[in-house]
């Protein structure tokens, strides 16, 4: 067999007239042209674009094999790809995927081996079948039952191609619906480690009015625990936000349940609310990030003192100042105010490697979330990095001189040919990529902070100062109990945060 063999510059000469020929089109004027001078041409460009992503495949397959995520400067291949061009990380992870199933494979004996899906590889190179018959041909396949044997597979794959050239994704997707539930009529057996593999909560983006959706598949331990404590305060009258003086634990008077209107769901809601709030007060819920758990809120002295407006919280759930002042007297929390507020040493030098409570009460005020651009981990699943200077190179546990980053991200950063980070004049950390992410893309994370894109083009900088400081409120909002020698650990990621000069 003849296998031809491309120089790494023979590429560049095919790419480069690939440009070429590109611009020759683009330079067409197509304005003066008939309906039938056009449908072709567009059949062509059609069936081009199916084929392109073929060689994209290839490509990314062979790339992967030469280097790892690492050496390109990035944690994942979702990141690489999504860095390098502005990609979203579900494009990536979906072209990723892709190329797994539809680009050849190397054995580890170094033979060629026929990708996971090769009719649907074939179809696409020769401009068959599109990117939404791909992908759902390769979910269909996913959903196979394990008892199905090799040669089964191949049909059923074989059978979906066949179709998709002549039917849309709907049609293909119905067909595909169809033949699984012809080979498996009767549906998975129960299974404890299905179960355990299902099972998940997810708490959904928030909408404009303020909610969030939630959703989850509960093991049958949860749904046990649930049913204990929706029966004990979900019950008519218990945890009512409409009482005056809510009934949070006893039993609910007579009055309180014949007042209660609210639905199941509701009451269920209210429940979670309660015991919630109960577990923060508890202070059995240990630290995060040297802080003890608790609810971090960044709002304005103007917006306290006029009960108007909004604070978001560490997490990035943006609050009602009613809801933010009505929080306050529950639990421990932290409250910041961008505005003389003293009390708490803030610059700490080379004293301690590790910021203090306040230090971090004040970066989650400041950044909102991990400043890498692009990364959408909020505050509370974010660490103190030393952006202007390294501990181990001399920097200092100043504010001024400290940002958030997650623990993935901070763990990039001065690493041999790796990311860097520098202080600019707004106290902003900027993220130097590495030459082979580098395109010329923002050193700024916008994701926590949008209003900064709103500023002028030449701001006046607004220099180091320490007149942004902050210490919890008391005795409403809790004390600092921090301890600063638990060290840094990433937790889960959080959201967008408030508007500019707001504080946590």
């Amino acid at each position: 067999m003849y296998v031809r063999v491309m120089s790494g510059e023979a590429l560049q000469e095919a790419v480069t007239a690939l440009r070429a020929a590109f611009d020759a089109l683009t330079a067409c004027d197509v304005d003066l042209l008939t309906r039938s001078d056009l449908v072709e041409p567009l059949d062509e460009l059609e069936s081009l674009s199916c084929q392109l992503p073929a060689l994209r495949n290839r490509m990314l397959a062979r790339l992967q094999a030469e280097a790892t995520p690492q050496q390109m400067g990035a944690k994942s291949w979702k990141d690489v790809l999504a860095i390098r061009w502005r990609i979203s990380t579900s494009e990536a992870h979906r072209r990723l995927t892709e190329a797994a199933v539809l680009a050849p494979r190397r054995a580890l004996t170094g033979a060629s081996l026929p990708p996971l899906l090769p009719a649907t590889a074939a179809a696409q190179a020769h401009g068959l079948i599109n990117n939404e018959h791909v992908e759902v041909i390769r979910k269909a396949v996913a959903k196979l039952p394990g008892f199905v044997d090799a040669v089964t597979r191949a049909q059923f794959e074989v059978g979906l191609v066949r179709n998709a050239v002549g039917v849309g994704p709907k049609e293909l997707k119905d067909t595909a619906c169809l033949t699984l539930f012809l080979l498996d009529q009767d549906g998975p057996e129960p299974d404890d480690t299905e179960r355990a593999r299902k099972r998940g909560v997810s708490k959904g983006k928030q909408r404009s009015d303020g909610t969030s959706s939630f959703t989850g598949d509960l093991t049958p331990e949860a749904s046990a625990v649930l049913e204990a404590i929706f029966a004990k305060y979900a019950a008519p009258g218990m945890c009512n936000p409409d009482d005056p003086e809510p009934c949070t634990s006893g039993t609910p008077s007579q009055a309180q349940i014949d007042n209660d209107h609210r639905s199941l769901a509701q009451r269920q809601h209210d429940a979670l609310v309660a015991v919630g709030r109960i577990a923060l007060m508890s202070g059995e819920l240990g630290k995060l990030n040297g802080l003890p758990v608790s609810i971090i809120i960044r709002t304005t002295l103007q917006d306290l003192e006029s009960r108007a407006g909004v604070g978001t919280t560490g997490g990035g759930t943006v609050m009602p100042i009613a809801d933010v002042i009505r929080l306050a007297g529950h639990a421990n929390h932290y409250l910041a105010v961008f505005d003389r507020a003293t009390g708490s040493a803030l610059d700490l030098f080379r004293a301690k490697r590790i910021a203090s409570p306040a230090q971090r009460i004040m970066l989650i005020a400041r950044d909102g979330g991990c400043t890498k651009p692009c990364c959408t981990v909020g505050a509370y699943g974010s660490q103190v990095h030393h952006a202007a200077a390294d501990w181990t190179d001399g920097g200092n546990t100043n504010v001024d001189e400290l940002g958030l980053a997650c623990g993935p991200d901070n763990r990039m950063v001065g690493k041999d040919g790796g990311w860097t980070t520098q202080m600019n004049d707004r106290c902003e950390v900027e993220w130097i990529p590495p030459p082979q992410l580098d395109t010329g893309q923002a050193r700024l994370n916008y994701y926590h902070r949008p209003e900064r894109l709103l500023r002028p083009a030449d701001p006046e900088p607004q220099g180091h100062n320490n007149t942004e400081q902050t210490a919890p409120i008391e005795p409403t909002l809790g004390d600092e109990r921090g301890d600063p020698s638990s060290g840094d650990t990433a937790g889960e990621p959080g959201g967008p945060a408030p508007p500019e000069g707001r504080a946590a």
